[in-house]
């Protein structure tokens, strides 16, 4: 079997027999187990791609494989992908077919046959997962966008597939509720979840995803991970997109003098730390608690002395814990980053985690420690 999950050869769709190409013998490749963001301008064919990818829509031409096999249009077969292949739609209008929020995250898992008790918790999971249990019974027309787009996600989350796509899943969002989407998106992959993302935000796409595909002209111009593609400045605008933040600073800095152009830091504590003279002695610790849900917060934290630290948390069984206690933490959203920040100046911190993301929670502090930037002191209880 190849590493590609999902792949198209030389696919080709329009909506009307006469209409333009949305999809003209695009090849693009998804690798297994990654996190793969699909960058391109408004009408580049992101959306349409995704259909095809799972069976909504039929290509005029060309196959579409998964795990190596051409995709069946049969009913049985467009069951068996939708069941595997999962779309978070960006408009969460599409994507509702119920009144009551708890009928509408049921649906999928109710369609997949399953126990009324497994129903029963997928739904409980869900709601919590994206910040909405306190709504299970509110009529899906009083929610606001924001809130459908919730109540979307936690269908998807309730169908538990192997693959998840996500069309645009911040947009709409305020912040906070975004940064909770894409530690969703994590944890997920970190269970092995492959997720595919479109966004047209390179910024979070470049400190998320471990490989682009980028669209242009109804065909996929680049596939790889991202800092060759935004070395091609021409290449980056024809596509409509703008190079990320962090991208853009660290190859200024390198121009001047001020650092090597690699490695490539993808968050800003990484940039800040590379650019900086500050020595290694000023770093903190970041003491990183695994915790299950049934785990006593205060009790643990009480017994490893670390009360009174500045607290982030990461992850679903993190913040289920939490939920019962009702503890208070300093960092909601954005956990590992704001814990290192804390460390960066010389304070240390404690981030509360869900015990498959610690190696996604320490990260920076890897690349800090293994180019020689300075050493934050890891602590994992």
């Amino acid at each position: 079997m190849s590493d590609s999950l999902l792949r198209t050869e030389k696919v080709t769709f329009s909506y009307s027999r006469k209409g333009a190409k949305v999809l003209d013998e695009m090849d693009i490749d998804i690798p297994v187990g990654k996190k793969t963001a699909i960058l391109g301008s408004n009408g580049a064919g992101k959306s349409t791609l995704f259909s095809v990818l799972n069976a909504l829509n039929k290509p005029a031409s060309g196959k579409v494989y998964y795990k190596d096999a051409p995709m069946s249009y049969s009913h049985s077969g467009k069951i068996r992908m939708r069941s595997e292949v999962s779309i978070l739609f960006q408009n969460p209008n599409e994507m509702m077919f119920k009144p009551y929020v708890e009928q509408d995250v049921a649906y999928g898992p109710e369609n997949m046959k399953l126990p009324k008790e497994e129903v029963e918790e997928r739904v409980q999971e869900a709601l919590f997962a994206v910040g909405m249990e306190a709504y299970r019974k509110s009529p899906i027309m009083k929610l606001s966008y924001g809130q459908r787009k919730r109540v979307t996600l936690a269908g998807v989350l309730a169908m538990r597939p192997s693959v998840l796509i996500m069309d645009e899943p911040t947009a709409g969002l305020d912040p906070q509720m975004a940064y909770e989407v894409m530690e969703i998106a994590e944890q997920l992959n970190s269970s092995g979840v492959t997720v595919i993302m479109s966004s047209h935000d390179t910024d979070l796409v470049y400190s998320w995803a471990d490989e682009i595909r980028v669209l242009n002209s109804s065909k996929c111009v680049y596939s790889g991970i991202p800092e060759p593609f935004y070395e091609d400045y021409q290449l980056v605008q024809k596509a409509g997109l703008l190079m990320p933040s962090v991208y853009r600073m660290n190859r200024t800095f390198a121009n001047l003098g001020k650092c090597e152009l690699e490695p490539y830091p993808h968050t800003q504590s990484q940039l800040s730390v590379k650019i900086s003279d500050r020595c290694a002695t000023d770093f903190g610790v970041m003491n990183v608690v695994k915790v299950d849900k049934d785990t006593d917060i205060p009790a643990l934290l009480a017994s490893e002395g670390l009360e009174g630290l500045p607290i982030g948390i990461y992850g679903m069984s993190a913040r289920t814990a939490r939920n019962k206690t009702e503890m208070s933490v300093d960092f909601m959203y954005n956990g590992p980053e704001n814990c290192i920040r804390k460390c960066l100046s010389g304070e240390d911190s404690v981030l509360l985690c869900d015990p498959i993301m610690v190696d996604k929670a320490v990260s920076s502090a890897d690349f800090i420690n293994g180019n020689g930037y300075g050493k934050i002191d890891v602590r994992t209880v």
